[in-house]
């Protein structure tokens, strides 16, 4: 009996482990790719620098990455559903959205 509840506890703790996900923006060529990224509540999002120069992954009052120098990643956890247009404060022309579901 022991056992059983030990599998069963196991087995409902699976579907909360599993449903954290990990995307990747890459900045490079003065862009961000993919430059729209659907995730969901719980998901990891990391910007990824491989352009020579730094750069901010900034959505206004909702996240600010600060400097992510040439070479550096910076990370950020989706917590609340939204709409989350993002610019870079070195480059205002590099735009990007992260849709959370």
């Amino acid at each position: 009996m022991r056992s059983l509840r030990g599998l069963m506890a196991v087995a409902l703790l699976l579907p909360l482990a599993a449903a954290a996900a990990t995307h990747t923006v890459t900045i490079e060529g003065m862009k961000y790719a993919p430059a729209t990224l659907t995730v969901k509540k719980g998901d990891k999002v990391t910007w990824r620098n491989k352009d020579v120069v730094p750069h901010t992954a900034t959505a206004a009052g909702r996240f600010d990455s600060k400097q992510i120098a040439p070479g550096a990643s910076w990370t950020w956890t989706a917590k609340k559903a939204g709409t989350y247009d993002y610019i870079c404060t070195y480059h205002p022309g590099m735009k990007a959205t992260v849709e959370v579901k």
